[in-house]
């Protein structure tokens, strides 16, 4: 057994060398017994009544020369979707010091490329270095990268790169055909070695079978240093893309063993629930926060499709006696009503 990442703790090694034999296994464990393993790594690295807030921005939508087929920001189908330039600086930060406001903690920016042109990544890199000076986590996807572009935006104070691998190598070339998967795994590598952080995961519900979901978490855990955060999407509904004729929600307890097999194989990584929550029940939440999920996107719109209110988000977190940077912004509320009382 290999352990590159730390020597044992709560029971569990970290590994990266995982089989898809093993993955399904653990899937495939009574529910009450996979919960319960996966509940006990994530208590053995992080708070269990904790869950990171982040926030999400197109900062260029639309027109993206890639053929992602689940993508309403590809220039190749007809979503309907007004492409846009990159957005002004003094805007992103302004959006920044809301977001802030409303309880992230970590504040992404995405831009719909295929790689930045280096005249972009300027621009990017001085709203990367002005959100970093808000005191957020700074996160960007903007494509593939060189490693000469993965250096300034370490440079420019760049916490974590974005740059999903979507699905398992298997099923991959039904969903992507303009980008290799090898393209992303190449970008991650530079992202790695100039010191910047992975952000890595995929989506679910296009049509996939639940042997590729399990075979996308291989490969995120057999990685050489696993992801830092690894966010798992449920595939938001969008006219006009290809996805729409292959696409299946996920059963909800499936959804569930999913983040719990992906916290037992990477149990260091924060895994976040990310686009697709709208779809999700108050009590499937639950479930996944108990399985190992411990972080969201908050936000009424993630990039180009909807997500659940912050005032929904609070309140769940509220009953489940969760801690985020909700509770406080809630609790500021409550401290400007009074005063204004």
């Amino acid at each position: 057994m290999i352990e590159t990442q730390g020597a044992k703790q709560g029971g569990e090694p970290v590994r990266n060398d995982w089989s898809r034999a093993e993955a399904e296994a653990l899937y495939d464990l009574p529910f009450s017994d996979l919960v319960f393993r996966a509940q006990t790594v994530h208590r053995a690295h992080f708070d269990p009544n904790h869950v990171e807030t982040a926030s999400l921005l197109s900062i260029k939508t639309g027109g993206c020369p890639e053929d992602c087929g689940y993508c309403s920001q590809s220039a190749h189908y007809d979503t309907g979707l007004k492409a846009t330039r990159l957005m002004d600086k003094q805007d992103v930060i302004a959006t920044a010091q809301r977001a802030k406001a409303a309880g992230a903690e970590r504040f992404c920016m995405a831009a719909a490329w295929r790689n930045p042109k280096d005249r972009d990544l300027d621009q990017v890199c001085e709203m990367v270095s002005a959100v970093k000076g808000l005191g957020m986590e700074t996160c960007v996807t903007l494509g593939m990268l060189t490693p000469a572009q993965a250096g300034r935006l370490r440079d420019a104070g760049l916490d974590f790169y974005n740059h999903n691998v979507d699905t398992s190598p298997d099923y991959y070339d039904q969903i992507i055909t303009t980008r290799t998967l090898q393209d992303r795994i190449d970008t991650l590598g530079h992202v790695r070695e100039a010191g910047i952080k992975v952000c890595c995961g995929g989506i679910i519900g296009m049509g996939e079978q639940v042997t590729d979901r399990l075979g996308m978490l291989v490969l995120l855990a057999n990685m050489a240093t696993h992801p830092e955060s690894v966010p798992i999407n449920l595939w938001n509904q969008v006219k006009g893309v290809p996805v729409n004729d292959t696409a299946e929600r996920p059963d909800p307890i499936g959804v569930a063993r999913l983040v719990a097999v992906a916290r037992i194989m990477m149990p260091q990584s924060v895994v976040r629930l990310s686009a697709g929550r709208q779809y999700m029940t108050d009590e499937l939440q639950a479930l996944c926060f108990l399985a190992g999920a411990n972080s969201i996107f908050i936000g009424d719109v993630l990039l180009t499709t909807r997500n659940p209110q912050r005032d929904r988000d609070a309140d769940l977190l509220d009953r489940l006696g969760i801690k985020s940077g909700l509770e406080r912004t809630v609790q500021a509320d409550a401290e400007l009503v009074a005063r204004a009382g």
